[in-house]
C-alpha cells in the first residue's frame, strides 16, 4: 500500500515520474493527488438544468446526429454544422476548416468535444471545439481496454489520443462510462489522461489517509474527510461528490495559509520591542496643540489604536488604510512623535524619491519650529527630520547619515537608499513603510534590523490602495488593520468624465481649455501620461502590450502644450529619469504655484499633494489600472476647491476598457473599485508574482468568492497556534502547510 508521502518513482517507475516532475514538479504520491483536475467532461445530462454562462469553458460527452457543409452567408468559404445529442438537448457545433474534420466528425460518431460557450439569439453553441472522437467497444466483448488506433481528436484534447498510442498501450475505455471524466492542468509532454491513469494507479494502491483536522471541526463546517476528498476530486460519480471535495480541499489551503500567518503573529509578540507609551506634554502634545485643523473621528479612532499598540513591550504591526486625502499622513507622523518622546528614532520609506522629498518637506512645514532642533528659535521640544536619497549629492547624504547614527535626527525619511548596508541609526525604534505594495519583504525586513541588538521597531504599514478584506486576510494576515474612510471636512468628492478621444475630439479640446479656465481663476492642473518618451514605458508598474496602439509621451504632450495648445501658460515636465535635483525642483516649483500645468508620469501617484490642484487630465487612460488611476486622481481636489479628473482614451465606448473607465468615473469610493480591480485582475498577481515572485499557488481558493472560508480558518488558526505554536502536537497540521503550500511560498509568508 501507498502513503502521502511515498515517492512516484518506486511506484510508477522512473520514466513517468521524472516526467512529472519536470512538468509539474510532482514527486510524491501527495502531490500528484493535490494536482486536482481543472473541470469534468460531462455526459450531458446535466445540461437541462440551466443553460451554461457566456465564456463558460465546458466539456461534454455526446454523439453526433448530423453534420453537413454549409457555404458561410457573409464570407467565403464554408464550415462544418455539426448537431450534437445528450440525454435531453441538442447542441450545435461549428468548425471553420469542414476539409479537416468532416472524415471524422461523422454522424453516429460518439465523441467528447470541449470548447467556450457561445449565445446567438438566446441559443448556446460551441465554435471549434477540440474533440476526442471515442471508438465503440468491439461487439460480445466485455474488455474496456480497446485498441488505441481507433482514437483520434484534435486541439486540446488530442494529447489524450497521443498519450496512448505509446507501443502496447491499451485505454481503458470504462473511465469514458464515467457521469465526470476528470480533465487535469497539462502539457504537451504530460498529458491529461497520461495524468488520469497516474493518478487511477495510485488511488488503487493508497492506504487510508489520516486525517488532520479534529472531527469536531469537520462538523462545525460539514467538511468530508481528507481520505474521501482526495479520492472523490478526482474520480466523483457525481457534481456533488466534486462540490463535497472542493469544500474540504479549499478548507486545507485557506487553513495552510493561516497556520502560517498566526505562527509569524505569534512570533511577533514574543519579540521585544520598545515599549513607547505617551509622554505628556511632549512632542506629540504640543504638536496636536498646534495643530490649525481638528483631526475627524476617525483619524482619532485609528491614532488611539496605533498609540496602545506603540505602548506595548511586543512589536506593533499594522496596516493603516484609507482614501486618498483620508489623513493617514498625519496620523503617522502623531504616531512617529510618540516614539521619538520615548527616546527612539523612526525611519519612514518612501517608494519614489519625489514623495520622499514631498513627506520630508510636509513634514517638516506641519512640525514647523519643532522640526529644527539645534537652530536658533527651535522649539524646546524640538527633534530634527533627515531625508537620505540614492541621488543626493554626497555632502548631504554625509549629513543625513550622520543625523541618523548620532540620534539628531528624531525621523530619517529616505527611499531604498535607508536600506543600504552603510545606514545605522542611533536608537530605531519604529518603521514606517509607505505604499507597501511597492517594497519587496527583503526590503522591509532589512529596514527593521536596523534597531539595536535584541529590539525589533515597531512596524506601521500605510496605503492609500484600499485592499479588499480577503487579501488583507491572506496576504498581510499577521497585520492588524485600522482604516480611515472619512475625509477631512471642507473636502469635495472629485468629479470624473471619460473622453472617448476619436469619437468626440471636440471633447479633447474642451479639456485643454477647461484647464485654462481653472489656470486663469488661479488654480493649477495635472496632465498625466502613462510613458514617457524615446520608447520608453511610464515609472508606475504598468506592463504594457508590445502590440497595444501607440501611447502619447509625456515629452511629446509636454512639447504640444508648452508650443500650440498653452503657449501663454507655465507648463512643467516632471518624470522618472530626470536627475533627482531637477525632480525637486520642478515640484517645488508647482508647489510654489510657479507652474500652472505640470505634464508628467506616475511618480505624482501617491503622495504628492498640493492643495491648488484642481484638475487632471490623464492621456490614455486605459494603459492604468484601476487602483492607479483612483490613487492618480486624488492628487487633485485636496484643497477647498472642487476636484476634476479627465480620463482620455483612445478606446470605443462598449469595450471592456472603456466600460472599466467608466466604473472608476462613476464612484469615489476605492474599496468598491478595489474590489472591482481584484475581480478584473487574475488572483495569482496578487498572491504570486507581484508580491512574493512566485506563482500562485492556490488551487482551489477564490480570495472573491471564499471570503467566509478564509475567516473561518483564519478563526481555527489562531485557536491553534495559540497552544501549540511549533505545531509539534499537531503533525498533521504542520504536514498540511508543507503539502497545500510550495516551500517558496512558506518562506515568503514567514518572511513577510
Amino acid at each position: 500500500m501507498a502513503t502521502l508521502s511515498d515517492r512516484l518513482d518506486h511506484l510508477l517507475g522512473k520514466k513517468t515520474a521524472d516526467a512529472l516532475e519536470e512538468a509539474f514538479d510532482i514527486s510524491t504520491v501527495e502531490d500528484l493527488l493535490r494536482h486536482y483536475p481543472h473541470r469534468y467532461a460531462s455526459q450531458g445530462r446535466e445540461l437541462a438544468e440551466k443553460d451554461p454562462p457566456e465564456g463558460e469553458h465546458i466539456t461534454i460527452i455526446a454523439r453526433v446526429t448530423s453534420a453537413a457543409v454549409v457555404k458561410m452567408k457573409n464570407r467565403p468559404g464554408s464550415m462544418l454544422k455539426v448537431v450534437l445529442s445528450t440525454d435531453t438537448q441538442n447542441v450545435d457545433v461549428t468548425f471553420f476548416s469542414p476539409q479537416k474534420v468532416k472524415h471524422v466528425i461523422k454522424p453516429g460518431v460518439r465523441a467528447m468535444f470541449s470548447g467556450t460557450v457561445k449565445y446567438f439569439r438566446s441559443k448556446w453553441s460551441l465554435t471549434h471545439p477540440s474533440y476526442l472522437v471515442l471508438p465503440e467497444p468491439r461487439a460480445g466483448s466485455e474488455d474496456p481496454v480497446v485498441n488505441v488506433g481507433r482514437i483520434r481528436g484534435a486541439g486540446d484534447l488530442a494529447g489524450i489520443a497521443r498519450a496512448s498510442q505509446e507501443a502496447g498501450a491499451g485505454v481503458d475505455m470504462s473511465v469514458f462510462d464515467r457521469a465526470l471524466i476528470p480533465l487535469y492542468p497539462a502539457t504537451r509532454d504530460v498529458e491529461s489522461w497520461t495524468i488520469m491513469k497516474c493518478v487511477r494507479q495510485i488511488l488503487d494502491q493508497l492506504d487510508h489517509v489520516d486525517d488532520p483536522l479534529p472531527e469536531n471541526v469537520r462538523a462545525e463546517r460539514d467538511l468530508i474527510g481528507l481520505d474521501e476528498a482526495l479520492r472523490s476530486v478526482h474520480l466523483p460519480d457525481t457534481r456533488e461528490d466534486v462540490e463535497n471535495a472542493h469544500d474540504r480541499l479549499r478548507f486545507d489551503e485557506a487553513t495552510a495559509l493561516q497556520l502560517v500567518l498566526a505562527r509569524r503573529r505569534h512570533d511577533n509578540a514574543e519579540r521585544v520591542a520598545p515599549a513607547c507609551s505617551p509622554v505628556p506634554g511632549g512632542i506629540a502634545d504640543v504638536f496636536e496643540s498646534m495643530l490649525p485643523f481638528q483631526l475627524t473621528d476617525g483619524q482619532h479612532s485609528v491614532a488611539d489604536e496605533i498609540s496602545a499598540d506603540l505602548a506595548q513591550p511586543h512589536p506593533m504591526s499594522r496596516l493603516l488604510q484609507g482614501e486618498v486625502g483620508s489623513g493617514k499622513t498625519i496620523v503617522a507622523l502623531r504616531a512617529m512623535l510618540q516614539v521619538v518622546d520615548a527616546g527612539y528614532q523612526c525611519a519612514l520609506l518612501a517608494p519614489t524619491e519625489v514623495l520622499a522629498t514631498q513627506h520630508a518637506r510636509s513634514l517638516r512645514a506641519m512640525l514647523g519650529a519643532l522640526a529644527t532642533a539645534g537652530e536658533l528659535g527651535a522649539h524646546e521640544k524640538a527633534t530634527r527630520v533627515a531625508l537620505l536619497t540614492g541621488s543626493m549629492g554626497v555632502a548631504a547624504k554625509r549629513t543625513a547619515m550622520n543625523e541618523a547614527i548620532t540620534g539628531d535626527a528624531g525621523i530619517v525619511i529616505g527611499t531604498h537608499a535607508l536600506i543600504q548596508d552603510n545606514v545605522e541609526f542611533f536608537n530605531l525604534g519604529m518603521v514606517v513603510v509607505d505604499e507597501q505594495h511597492r517594497f519587496g519583504v527583503e526590503q522591509r525586513d532589512r529596514l527593521r534590523s536596523r534597531a539595536r541588538e535584541g529590539l525589533s521597531p515597531h512596524l506601521l504599514v500605510m496605503t492609500a490602495t484600499p485592499i479588499p478584506r480577503t487579501i488583507a486576510m491572506t496576504v498581510l494576515g499577521d497585520l492588524e488593520v485600522s482604516t480611515l474612510r472619512q475625509l477631512p471636512k471642507g473636502r469635495s468628492p472629485i468629479k470624473s468624465s471619460v473622453v472617448p478621444a476619436s469619437q468626440k475630439p471636440q471633447w479633447v479640446a474642451r479639456a485643454w481649455e477647461r484647464i485654462r479656465e481653472d489656470v486663469a481663476d488661479g488654480r493649477q492642473a495635472y496632465v498625466v501620461c502613462s510613458r514617457i518618451g524615446d520608447g520608453e514605458k511610464g515609472d508606475g508598474e504598468d506592463a504594457f502590450d508590445e502590440k497595444a496602439p501607440e501611447t502619447k509621451s509625456a515629452v511629446d504632450v509636454f512639447e504640444e502644450l508648452s508650443g500650440d495648445i498653452m503657449p501663454d501658460l507655465r507648463v512643467g515636465l516632471l518624470h522618472g529619469r530626470l536627475p533627482a535635483d531637477e525632480k525637486d525642483a520642478v515640484m517645488r516649483d508647482f508647489t510654489a504655484g510657479d507652474i500652472d500645468v505640470l505634464v508628467c508620469t506616475t511618480v505624482v501617484e501617491v503622495g504628492v499633494d498640493v492643495p491648488n490642484a484642481t484638475i487632471m487630465v490623464i492621456v490614455d487612460a486605459d494603459r492604468f489600472g484601476v487602483s492607479q488611476l483612483h490613487q492618480l486622481r486624488g492628487r487633485v481636489g485636496r484643497g477647498k476647491h472642487q476636484g476634476l479628473c479627465i480620463l482620455v482614451t483612445e478606446m470605443n465606448p462598449g469595450g471592456p476598457a472603456y466600460e472599466r473607465l467608466s466604473n472608476v468615473a462613476s464612484t469615489n469610493d476605492g474599496f468598491e473599485l478595489a474590489q472591482l480591480d481584484l475581480a478584473t485582475r487574475r488572483e495569482g498577481d496578487i498572491l504570486g508574482a507581484a508580491q512574493s515572485g512566485t506563482t500562485s499557488t492556490l488551487r482551489l481558493l477564490s480570495l472573491l468568492g471564499h471570503e467566509d472560508v478564509i475567516a473561518a480558518a483564519s478563526e481555527f488558526a489562531r485557536s491553534v497556534i495559540a497552544d501549540d505554536p511549533r505545531l509539534e502536537n499537531h503533525p498533521g497540521l504542520s504536514a498540511m502547510v508543507t503539502s497545500a503550500l510550495d516551500a517558496d511560498r512558506i518562506e515568503y509568508l514567514e518572511k513577510t
